[in-house]
């Protein structure tokens, strides 16, 4: 069965702080985020898509827009869990799958870079990968 999988990237600044982490990163400090944000499918639809770009690229703006220039330990994700790059990706990827409203399509990825040179990438098994 083929399966398509399409990619979308946003990005949005931040500060935060990681509590009892014991280095720099423990003081305020912002990053520059970039999202990758994949959604896959296996069937396409009358015209030939899996889903517009356009939808899932405005849930990522929109999801994205909610961390930008913020302090994210003040959220309410980040209260009681470190703001930390794997935490936000997580995070991300549970929001956009809540709000993603496209048949047959699902969130199967989120890649976020915290600098252009380290990223964390976040994905879970989707029910068809689940051992019996």
């Amino acid at each position: 069965m083929p399966k398509y999988t399409l990619k979308v990237l946003t990005d949005f600044a931040s500060a935060h702080t990681l509590r009892n982490y014991p280095g720099n990163c423990s003081r305020l400090h912002g990053h520059n985020w970039k999202v990758e944000a994949e959604v896959e499918a296996t069937v396409l639809d009358a015209l030939g898509m899996a889903v517009d770009f356009k939808t899932i690229k405005s849930l990522a703006r929109d999801i994205a827009g909610e961390l930008d220039h913020t302090y994210l330990n003040d959220l309410p994700p980040f209260r009681d869990v470190n703001p930390t790059a794997e935490n936000i990706a997580a995070w991300f990827f549970h929001e956009m799958a809540a709000r993603l409203n496209a048949p047959g399509v699902r969130v199967s990825a989120i890649t976020l870079w915290e600098t252009e040179r380290a990223c964390v990438r976040y994905t879970e098994e989707s029910p068809k990968d689940t051992p019996s």
